[in-house]
């Protein structure tokens, strides 16, 4: 019986991280289009502290979006381990990429398919090979955890770096460096992560009739939770005035799941548990995903689909091999070889010349 709940409970979890990143990967859409209409009007922009967005209609709907999919986020973590529905944010890189080429005129060309594919094959190995964390039922238990002395340490570094980086490095790079501020949403995310985890469970027990309200850690765990959250739209909003939905979105992916995954070992120690081939798995997954997303976004200026691919090839062909295909021919066409001749001299002439050879002279 309890085989078959870990199953369907396993479902439910994996349906409501698909959704999620679904509502959030058209959320970067809508907000980007609702700050891109806000700088055409000449308001301030949020790059810059402003929060005219505020009474744009468009980032309101970005906002509510992203909303739904943080609501089925949180769902999806409390029947599934963090590391399972964490992976699954890649679906949001892809979401947004391909509404991205209809929406904002970002082209998506042959490396950024490529890249979707791969981000989708990487998710679905991390899925397969996704640690299983301890068993933690109660909000007694999740406190026992909350205090150990991994974690406590994690989160005051956490908290250490993300005060240094917004009150002393964002002032002075945030304008030009976009890991600043996407750094700052993606270590408050990995305690955001825990917060909810906690929050899953308490709602889990608040329907089993225990009196969740009266333990200080429930409260504890949702003031937490708002500040983090209200932290990471605040900078998120910076990043993605500032640069390209395009750039944002993975860089944050990348950095924001290498946080929660980290987060996630340190406070459930589900890789003790684990064998080799599911380490090496879950590994290899996270970098299949990090390649697919590099090729997604890294080439994304570069005007190349499988209809030029066989012209790519016949030139580079062509390239490689016309000086001697050239020479070639000539000589075996002996009333033309001196024509060629003379084409063949002026053509090593000049490229000796490029090469910066003394025989050219």
């Amino acid at each position: 019986m309890s085989q078959t709940r870990g199953k369907y409970d396993f479902c439910i979890g994996l349906v409501l991280a698909m959704s999620s990143s679904i509502f959030i990967g058209g959320s970067f859409i809508l907000k980007k289009k609702g700050l891109l209409r806000l700088a055409r009007k000449g308001s301030m922009r949020a790059g810059q502290g402003g929060h005219a967005y505020l009474k744009e209609w468009l980032w309101w709907a970005g906002l509510l979006s992203m909303g739904a999919g943080e609501v089925a986020n949180f769902a999806a973590y409390a029947f599934a381990p963090a590391t399972l529905v964490t992976p699954l944010g890649a679906l949001s890189v892809l979401v947004s990429a391909i509404l991205s080429s209809f929406f904002l005129n970002e082209k998506l060309n042959l490396h950024g398919k490529i890249g979707c594919l791969l981000s989708i094959l990487g998710s679905t190995v991390m899925v397969i090979h996704a640690p299983q964390e301890e068993e933690v039922e109660t909000l007694n238990e999740m406190s026992h955890k909350l205090g150990d002395p991994g974690f406590v340490v994690f989160a005051t570094l956490v908290v250490i770096v993300s005060l240094i980086l917004i009150f002393v490095v964002g002032p002075r790079h945030g304008q030009t460096n976009i890991l600043v501020y996407i750094t700052i949403c993606s270590v408050i995310g990995a305690l955001s992560v825990s917060c909810v985890k906690g929050l899953g469970i308490a709602v889990k027990e608040l329907f089993a009739g225990k009196p969740v309200l009266e333990h200080p850690l429930f409260w504890i765990l949702l003031l937490s939770l708002v500040v983090c959250v209200s932290t990471q739209i605040n900078y998120l909003n910076r990043a993605l005035d500032i640069f390209n939905t395009s750039i944002v979105t993975p860089i944050y992916y990348v950095i924001f799941t290498t946080s929660v995954l980290t987060c996630s070992a340190i406070l459930f120690k589900e890789w003790q548990h684990m064998a080799a081939d599911d380490i090496i798995g879950t590994f290899s997954g996270f970098l299949t995903i990090i390649v697919g997303i590099f090729l997604l976004h890294a080439f994304k200026d570069v005007n190349f689909t499988l209809a030029n691919l066989p012209l790519s090839l016949r030139k580079d062909d062509r390239e490689a091999n016309g000086a001697l295909l050239s020479t070639y021919d000539c000589f075996n066409h002996d009333e033309e070889s001196s024509a060629c001749l003379g084409e063949i001299q002026p053509t090593e002439n000049l490229s000796a010349r490029r090469n910066g050879s003394l025989s050219a002279f």
